[in-house]
Parts: C-alpha cells; structure tokens; sequence
C-alpha cells in the first residue's frame, strides 16, 4: 500500500531575540519556549545550520524527561520531516539520556541529534527547559556551529513543517511517511537498551556483580526523578542484582519531584543523609539529564569531582576498557577543576590539558586521540566512550576500580592522597542574582587582573597571608585546530599555591549566577584529612574581600557549598 504523500509547509514567522546557545545550547524558561513559533525557530535554525548536511540527514531526538519533552519531541518531528530530514532515531516518549543521545550517535553514525534538557535546572511549567544540537561526533556543537545557529536565528522569517503528520512516538516501532516525494522515517526505540550494551563492553558487570555478592556490598543510587532512573533500574537491579531497596528516585517525574535535579550535597541531601547511617558502602546521585554524578562513601565520606576525576586516572589499567588500550592516556580538566589530576599524569607521563569550561572543549581532544579521561569540578566525569559527561558510566567505574582493588571509597581516596598530596577544593555559588551588580563586579575584577600592581601584594584571613604571583582572564587555544576562548575566568593565584577563580555563569534561565572556585595544595599528612572548608576558610575570605561579592551582590552567604 503506497504511503500518503504528505505536503511540508512554509510558516511565515519572525525572529526572536537571545536564542544565542550557551555552552549547553539553549536554556529558557518553559514559558519562552511556549511562545508561538519559538521553538520552532530555533530546531529550524539549528539544521539551517547542518547547511549541506541537512538533505537526507538521519538525527538521534531525545530528553530527560522534563516538562514541555513530548511537545517539543513532536516539533522536532514534523520540522525534521518538512526539510528533508531522512531519518529520525527517537526514544520511546522522547526520553533519553545525554549520555545515552550520544552514544546513539555515535553506534549509528548520525549526522547529529537533538537533545531536550536544561540538564540541571529545575523542571515543570514554571521552571525551565532547553534544547541543544550534538554532532556527528557525539558531542555538543562546537562554537563554530553554534554561532551558525544564531546567525540563523537573528534572520529567520520562515520554517518548514508538516503539521499534519502524527507519529505514535511513544511506542517502539518504526513509522514510514512520504513528505512531498521523499522517505521519512521515525525509529522509535527501547531508550535504554543500547546504553546498557555499551556500559558492558566497558566494564566487568560479573567481577562488579560478585563484589556485591560475596561481600554484602550495599550501594544506594539516587536518580533524583531524572533521566538515570531507567537505566539505573536496567543496570544495577537487573544486571548487577542489587536490591531493589538500592535505588531510588527512578521514575522519571516532569518537575523532578518539586526538588534539583543537582548531585550535590545540597540538593542531594536526602543521599547523604542515607548514607551517614554507615549502612551503604557506596552511594551516588545523578543529575536530570544523567551526566553528572555525585560519589559518597560509607558515612557519606564526600568524594569531590576533582579528586573523582585524579582517582580515576591513577586507575585506568583496573577499568577493562582503558586495560585493552595499554592502562594508559591523556587527561584534560576544565581550568576551575583542581590540578589533582595534574599530579597523577605528571607521575605517570600523560598528557594533561587544562580546558575552558564546556564540555565542548574536550571533543577535539578526545576525536584526536589526545585523552581518553576528562572531568570537570561541576559533578562532571567522561572518558572516549561517548562525547558527553556520563554520570552512571563515573558510578560504575568507581565500582569497577573498588571491585579489583578490593578497598573502601575512603581508602581509596586516603591511599590516593598519601602518594599525591591533597587538593583541598571548594566552590561557593551565588544563584539568582541581580545581573547588573555581577557584571561589575567582573568588571573590577578584569581591571584587577590588568593592573600589575597587584602582583605581590599581599593579603591576610584568620592567621594566614596569601602573597599574589600572578593574574589573568583565562583564554585557551585549541592544541588540536587552533581555534581560541577568550575571557573563560578571572584566576588570581598565590605563592604559596592557592588559587581564586571567578565566573558568571550563562547557563540559568534568570537572574545570574556568581561561582567562586577555591583551592590549595597540600601534602603535610597532619593536615590531609583536615575538612576543605577549615583548611579553605582563609582563602575563601582573601576571595571575598578581593571580589567585593557581598558588597556588591548583597548576598552574605552562597546559595550552594561544594
């Protein structure tokens, strides 16, 4: 039976402004992305600029679950269908994973995706949402492509679309239609499958599994009603046979609960709380769209992302994955991470990049071949596997590392602090702030770097001095294609090896929000087990007198300690 030959329309519409993708795409309130037309501009804009690509191209479309998912899922689909898209690989309901979106990608040689998150951020229709476009690479479009995308935002003044065709995406199956004389397909999938396959190809599911076993090893896996909640129950209830008690927060909720869907230690609470009875030996939490990760250990001993991303590399031969490839690789960091990593490639003769922040950075790195790790401070861990941050794949390759090692989560990290030295790291956000009084502050804070006065002066905290050895707004050059990042941090460092660093964070959908990074080196084994907030308290008050943030922001204290 031939297929009805649907007819795609041309929509007369016009441009709307701040549709500038941040370094993980666009982010807005859901009442924005409501607005007539305006998600239907950008989804258009963004294959605009796949350019030749675009005829006959096949896409991965998937979200974490967040309300506004299946409407802008639908979107997609009729835009898609309309401009000669070939082929769309969609996950039941419009759900999927971040992590899972770009292994799809990547396993199917796509020539990109759509990805439907504000990852982080609050959901439900008061809150916020986001979409985004990956690359054939499997990782977030790099400034080049984003800037096409803007561009084409600014001039729009018409979209293509098919309002007339319905496809049953929330059944698995796949749907054939015929847009004006062309084949389109929507390929509707088991979201989890996949994702599952690979993780088994990575890690040692049986030697993980025995570990649980034989030593009564109780882990608690909080997906905070995001994205992982499927994916946790495939892999650690029916792969790894944990109890079903052993996670929690896995049914996928359009406002996550009411809660944040943040793996920190506030906005985890409820994790860490669980884990300080000392019954779990290993907990972690996701974030909404599945790429961050937050690791405790009994006693909800707190593994920083930083010392997460160093105990990794110091372990990559007990990972099969890095075993088959010799033990060993590159590492890269985002420039506010600690340089804990540092110190385990410079031992062990890897290379070691310090990044932007934006996971972006890394994927030139990783194509190349130049890493096989990379981490960020915010909660996110990744390795070549895919190109994206990847919370669960950071859960399981924690207990892949205990499994051979056989060892705690504290004497893993303790052990690991003996032979390196301790990073000490902390890092206060100011959430939701005014936006005027934080861009001045930015603003002395680039004259500050600029005035080389300030080299050598000296600062005193509760009994310690901090002497400044240097200054600068960070800029990166790209090892790989040359391209640059300007203006990515204002560091100020110390002599005696402490750092500042300050951002204004673009990724909320309101207000502003302030970071400030803390850290300082320290190998004296009297102090290594010293909490980071005592040892930090001195330089986080040098950060705070230096910034004026309380002053100027009104805001005495953070939103968020980590």
């Amino acid at each position: 039976m031939p297929l009805h030959n649907r007819s795609a329309l041309i929509i007369p519409t016009r441009s709307f402004d701040g549709q500038k993708p941040g370094t993980s795409g666009l982010r807005k309130s859901v009442k924005v992305f409501q607005q007539p037309n305006y998600t239907e501009n950008f989804v258009q804009a963004s294959l605009w600029a796949l350019e030749k690509d675009l005829p006959g191209a096949t896409l991965v479309v998937g979200g974490d679950g967040r309300f506004y998912m299946d409407t802008c899922t639908d979107i997609i689909i009729k835009v898609a269908a309309a401009n000669k898209v070939s082929k769309l690989i969609v996950g039941k309901g419009g759900f999927l994973s971040t992590p899972a979106v770009s292994n799809l990608i990547r396993k199917h040689k796509t020539t990109g995706g759509f990805i439907l998150t504000a990852s982080h951020n609050p959901g439900g229709p008061n809150a916020d949402f986001g979409l985004k476009f990956n690359c054939a690479n499997g990782g977030p479009a790099p400034d080049a492509f984003t800037n096409k995308i803007f561009e084409n935002t600014k001039t729009i003044n018409k979209y293509y679309m098919c309002p007339d065709l319905q496809c049953d995406f929330n059944t698995i199956g796949t749907y054939e239609f015929m847009i004006e004389g062309n084949p389109f397909t929507v390929e509707v999938i088991d979201p989890t499958e996949d994702y599952t396959e690979l993780m088994k190809t990575i890690f040692d599911f049986a030697q993980i599994k025995q570990m649980i076993k034989e030593k009564n090893f109780k882990i608690l896996i909080n997906s905070l009603h995001g994205a992982t909640g499927p994916y946790a129950e495939k892999i650690f209830l029916e792969e790894l046979g944990c109890e079903k008690s052993s996670c929690i927060k896995t049914n996928v909720l359009p406002d996550f609960g009411g809660g944040h869907p943040d793996p920190n230690l506030t906005y985890a609470v409820d994790l860490v709380n669980e884990m300080a009875k000392g019954e779990h030996g290993f907990g972690a939490a996701f974030d909404g769209d599945g790429d961050r990760n937050m690791i405790l250990g009994q006693n909800a001993f707190f593994v920083t992302p930083c010392d997460s991303l160093a105990v990794l590399a110091n372990n990559l031969e007990h990972i099969p994955w890095f075993k088959a490839k010799g033990g060993k690789g590159g590492v890269a960091r985002s420039m506010p991470t600690s340089g804990a990593v540092d110190r385990v490639a410079a031992k062990k003769g890897l290379e070691c990049f310090d990044t932007p922040t934006g996971w972006k950075y890394f994927g030139n790195l990783l194509d190349a071949g130049r890493i096989v790790l990379c981490g960020e401070e915010s909660f996110g861990t990744g390795s070549d596997h895919i190109r994206e941050k990847d919370g669960l794949w950071a859960a399981l390759a924690w207990l892949q590392v205990l499994a051979v090692k056989g060892c705690s989560v504290e004497q893993l990290l303790t052990e690991h602090w003996k032979e390196y030295g301790r990073n000490f790291f902390t890092r206060y956000d100011y959430e939701g702030c005014e936006s005027a009084p934080c861009e001045k502050m930015m603003d002395n804070l680039q004259a500050y770097v600029e005035d080389n006065n300030n080299i050598g002066k000296e600062y005193s905290a509760m009994g310690s001095s901090f002497a400044v050895s240097g200054a600068d707004n960070f800029s990166y050059t790209d090892p790989i294609d040359g391209s640059k990042a300007s203006k990515q941090g204002i560091r100020i460092m110390f002599s005696d090896g402490s750092r500042l660093v300050f951002r204004l964070s673009g990724t909320g959908s309101s207000g502003a929000t302030v970071r400030m990074y803390v850290d300082s080196y320290c190998n004296d084994p009297a102090m290594m087990l010293k909490s980071s907030q005592e040892m930090l308290k001195p330089a986080v008050e040098v950060g705070l007198v230096i910034s004026q943030l309380r002053e100027l922001t009104g805001r005495q204290e953070p939103t968020v300690i980590t």
